[in-house]
């Protein structure tokens, strides 16, 4: 097991001098662990990676389990996505007290709770047999996956003050592509054995593995030698959670996830009923010698396009700038659905263009956190950008609503919606946000300068 640190980040005197490190390698558990932190930052960057990607199916596999949940109980497709808006909403909302937790505590006991709470979710997803169980699962598992998520993201960023991006993107890529591993088996086993079975199993299965890699996660701190990002406009000042919710920029931050987030979920929620509604669900597709309905291939190749997407764009963002990133991505994802909106019903391009939705959405992810840590501080990285990731918790309420605009199997105003939605956000983060925070950085840090 890892040495666990004493404190999140060690004391200047600790690692001014190599010397000094020398001398206290061998007493101190802080120091022990500083000495190899370069090449240790990335074991728990794999750590962090592989837990999302086992918690992953909590909520991109939801909706494999919406059919045969509503063939089985009539309980109405609207009634079954209601669980789905609690479980982003309580995923969500709840982060910013995890991420305090982990800011606190380290983020081994955070994880560990995790795991057993999301696979008791899905195990009481299970034994439903009312909506009220139903949705008591999905508060559960939301707890659980909250846990799991908060902790892996604010412990990518504090890791990799150099890396911020690329770090956020590969840890989310572990979320977003982590169901594209087992998409297919649990289709597969839904098919065979049922979906209660389904969900017994893959719980267990993915909160057993999140238990035991979280044994071995250690409190993050940035090692000695690296610098954050100079081309980039960063802070040089810590905010708190409630510092950072009194300034302007962050809710407008917030306002743009929010927008171009509940695309991106109405989508995840719905691709299998639009893809019913279109009577293209079950047709037998054909990709590199495999065959399988439309659906499942297409839920395959729309969770690795959503996980390649958040390194790349982190990576991507790393270099160019947050900002304009976020202005290529968010007019891409409003062509995209554009695209499903005039050419959904062919099977070829409906695959297509639900993939390039996920690939121009799921970016949200890396970028988003490491903008919170460029501009509100690396020292409560966890807690703000938690505090930050509840605005998809918000933007879930509008799943429902995407049910509704989509009465009768209608769907062309969703799209429409949705893509104006994520253009003007691009636009907005180009134009509003960017002016708006480089002002609030640059006069922060000249406050610090002149002192009090």
């Amino acid at each position: 097991m890892i040495p666990q640190p004493r404190d999140g980040t060690p004391s200047r005197a600790a690692v001014a001098t190599p010397s000094h490190a020398a001398a206290t390698a061998t007493t101190s558990p802080t120091t022990t662990v500083t000495a190899p932190s370069k090449s240790l930052r990335w074991v728990q960057l794999a750590l962090g990676i592989v837990c999302m990607a086992m918690i992953a199916n909590v909520q991109y596999g939801w909706t494999l389990f919406v059919a045969p949940m509503e063939a089985k109980h009539h309980w109405g497709l609207g009634a079954i996505q209601i669980a789905f808006s609690i479980f982003v909403v309580v995923e969500t909302w709840l982060v910013p007290v995890e991420g305090w937790l982990v800011d606190r505590f380290g983020p081994r006991p955070v994880v560990a709770a995790g795991a057993v709470l999301a696979a008791v979710g899905w195990i009481l997803n299970a034994y439903a047999d009312g909506l009220t169980m139903l949705y008591t699962a999905a508060v559960i598992s939301g707890v659980g996956a909250g846990c799991v998520y908060g902790t892996c993201v604010g412990n990518a960023l504090k890791w990799f003050p150099d890396k911020r991006g690329l770090a956020a993107g590969l840890t989310a890529a572990g979320f977003g592509a982590g169901a594209a591993l087992t998409v297919i088996p649990i289709a597969n086993m839904i098919q065979s054995t049922g979906y209660e079975h389904t969900f017994v199993y893959f719980g267990i299965l993915q909160g057993g593995c999140i238990f035991v890699l979280a044994m071995f996660m250690a409190k993050p701190f940035a090692p000695r030698g690296v610098a954050a990002q100079t081309r980039l406009v960063m802070t040089k000042v810590d905010y708190t959670p409630a510092q950072m919710m009194k300034t302007p920029v962050f809710w407008l931050t917030y306002l743009l996830f929010v927008l171009v987030a509940a695309g991106g979920l109405m989508a995840t929620a719905e691709i299998g009923p639009i893809a019913k509604d279109f009577h293209i669900d079950k047709l037998p597709m054909h990709f590199l010698g495999m065959s399988m309905p439309l659906l499942t291939m297409t839920l395959a190749i729309d969770n690795l396009a959503n996980g390649f997407t958040r390194p790349l764009c982190g990576f991507v963002s790393d270099r160019i700038g947050r900002e304009n990133t976020m202005l290529l991505v968010f007019v891409g994802e409003g062509l995209a659905l554009l695209g499903l909106k005039l050419y959904g019903h062919e099977p070829a391009a409906f695959m297509t263009f639900a993939a390039l939705v996920f690939l121009f959405w799921g970016e949200i992810y890396s970028i988003f956190p490491a903008l919170v840590a460029d501009t509100f501080g690396g020292k409560n990285a966890a807690s703000n950008a938690g505090t930050m990731y509840t605005a998809k918790g918000t933007a879930s309420l509008f799943v429902p609503l995407g049910s509704v605009l989509a009465a009768g199997g209608n769907w062309d105003r969703v799209f429409l919606v949705a893509a104006v939605v994520s253009i003007g956000a691009g636009i907005a983060a180009k134009l509003l946000l960017a002016p708006m925070r480089r002002m609030t950085i640059e006069a922060r840090n000249a406050n610090m300068r002149q002192g009090p």
